[in-house]
């Protein structure tokens, strides 16, 4: 099977599930999806040389418009060749819109008709992000794929007030597209990713994907997902959202999640997926396996001399015994950060390789189920083992 629009291409979808197995052309390549996006937040993946990051097998990264509009500010990247060439990144890069920092910087803003008016988290200096605005930041930028300025509602949050938010989002969504459309900026070969909100609430999230899939946009996100709320809620917002956004169009869930989320995910019709638990677990010597993750500081790895996943074809589990990453963490060893983020990046980049070849043999329903099983089984045996310590 192969259906295709312009930009986004169905190769394959999965018997038993609404897995699916797909391309998404940009203007820096062609990206295999199910896909999993390292973040680089400021223009870099924290620890990572882009060499490193390429080696991984990442194919797309993120870059964030709140915070590269605060420094070192989007007329810097574009006098200086655009963010692709200012970080030395040649394939795509996803940029957020910022509207996440509605909910991790609550504190720090305010949500207007117009925008949304933060004090800066560096000098509590005011800045105004308006879809007029934060269009304009992510093309300065040169971003293949911009989201949309949206509103993140909080967990718990009443139906009322995520109604609200709602129409916000979806006025602003609308108002994007069109300067995009306006503009040149999606002729020119970018994208345009919706997204979709409604909190917990079924029937919110249907309406505002419906609402969405009505103005067209190039790609779709699932956002509001992975803020607070129990694991099988989240799920069960994605599994709200992905039947009502068009088929012949990426899904992306925004900042999620463990290794068998994004196969729960990927089962319930999702397509692109960025989280930086890699990284950030990395740096406080977590390290991910097939049998759940370990922390490398424990004293049972003093004298281990097996890599962290015995056959994973990457430079850290080539290279390094999880007796050495222990010295390097216990330490404190910047080089341990970045040989656990090197494996942690490519261990979520092999897992969405092997879905990938799993949907395409037909196979990837059984298979994905035994995987989470050894992995969640693995994850209780440790927290058992913790609990006992």
């Amino acid at each position: 099977m192969q259906t295709s629009e312009s930009h986004f291409t169905v190769l394959k979808t999965d018997p038993a599930s609404a897995a699916r197995r797909c391309e998404l052309r940009t203007l820096h390549g062609v990206v295999q999806t199910p896909v999993f996006m390292p973040v680089g937040t400021q223009g870099t993946v924290k620890s990572l040389t882009p060499a490193q990051v390429k080696e991984t097998g990442a194919q797309i990264i993120l870059g964030n418009t709140y915070h590269l509009n605060l420094r070192p500010g989007p007329q810097t990247v574009r006098a200086l060749g655009g963010l692709h060439k200012f970080m030395d990144w040649d394939g795509p890069i996803l940029t957020d819109s910022g509207g996440f920092q509605v909910f991790s910087l609550s504190k720090l803003r305010k949500i207007t008709d117009a925008g949304i008016t933060f004090a800066s988290h560096l000098d509590g200096s005011r800045i105004t992000l308006t879809p007029r605005s934060c269009l304009d930041i992510q093309s300065a930028l040169g971003s293949d794929v911009a989201m949309v300025l949206d509103i993140c509602p909080p967990f718990p949050a009443t139906k009322r007030d995520v109604a609200d938010a709602n129409r916000t989002t979806l006025r602003w969504a609308r108002e994007f597209l069109g300067h995009a459309i306006d503009d040149g900026f999606i002729a020119a070969g970018h994208h345009v990713f919706g997204i979709v909100q409604g909190g917990v609430y079924d029937d919110l999230r249907r309406e505002c994907a419906e609402a969405l899939a009505q103005a067209d946009f190039p790609g779709y996100a699932i956002g509001g997902v992975s803020v607070g709320e129990p694991e099988p809620e989240m799920l069960q917002q994605v599994a709200a959202s992905t039947p009502f956004l068009p088929h012949f169009r990426p899904r992306y869930v925004m900042g999620v999640g463990t290794p068998p989320q994004l196969l729960k995910m990927i089962a319930l019709g999702a397509d692109m997926f960025d989280c930086v638990m890699p990284t950030r677990l990395a740096r406080h010597g977590t390290a991910f396996t097939p049998d759940g993750t370990i922390n490398i500081k424990n004293e049972k790895y003093r004298l281990d001399e097996s890599p962290l996943v015995e056959g994973l074809d990457n430079y850290t589990c080539r290279r390094f015994s999880r007796a050495y990453l222990r010295h390097l963490y216990v330490a404190g060893e910047m080089l341990s950060s970045t040989l656990l983020s090197i494996h942690n990046i490519h261990f979520f980049q092999d897992l969405m390789r092997q879905a990938r070849e799993h949907i395409e043999a037909g196979d990837f329903t059984p298979w994905s189920r035994e995987w989470c099983a050894r992995y969640e089984a693995g994850e209780a045996a440790r927290k058992r083992g913790n609990a006992k310590d």
